[in-house]
């Protein structure tokens, strides 16, 4: 869901953010698996669709060529940061730029009923805006390719 969130409010923005290309990966992913009608059903609500989605794990290969790497949850970064070599730089949690304090994590609602879903994606909707500013606010050399 958060990738395509992202990739809907990207798209309204000016050049380069509008270009960047936004990857969907899981830390327990399995390759070809559908998107969850929960997830579907929850995005349907807001006016984006998942036609066409399908999981794939993380991979040190998405990572190292990745401006920016987004975890729902302390446990994501976690397991990303003991299994990556090298650790991507610009790993953060979904939420990191809000300025909110205490927990960051947005829960994942995997298995979970459609409530948990939107809860989710309000959360998500709710963080957007902070990403977006932290990545216009980013060198644009650090575009360049992508």
């Amino acid at each position: 869901m958060g990738a395509a969130l992202l990739r809907h409010a990207l798209a309204a923005q000016p050049e380069p953010l509008r270009s960047l290309k936004v990857v969907s990966a899981g830390v327990a992913s399995r390759t070809g698996e559908p998107a969850s009608a929960n997830a579907a059903t929850a995005l349907k609500k807001v006016g984006i669709g998942l036609k066409g989605h399908t999981s794939r794990p993380v991979t040190q290969e998405l990572l190292d060529g990745a401006l920016i790497v987004l975890c729902m949850t302390e446990a994501h970064r976690d397991m990303i940061e003991l299994t990556a070599s090298p650790v991507p730089g610009r790993l953060h949690l979904f939420r990191e730029f809000t300025g909110e304090r205490g927990s960051l994590d947005i829960p994942d609602p995997y298995g979970l009923a459609l409530p948990a879903y939107e809860s989710s994606r309000d959360e998500m909707v709710a963080a957007i805006p902070s990403i977006i500013e932290h990545l216009g606010a980013l060198p644009p050399e650090v575009f360049a390719g992508r």
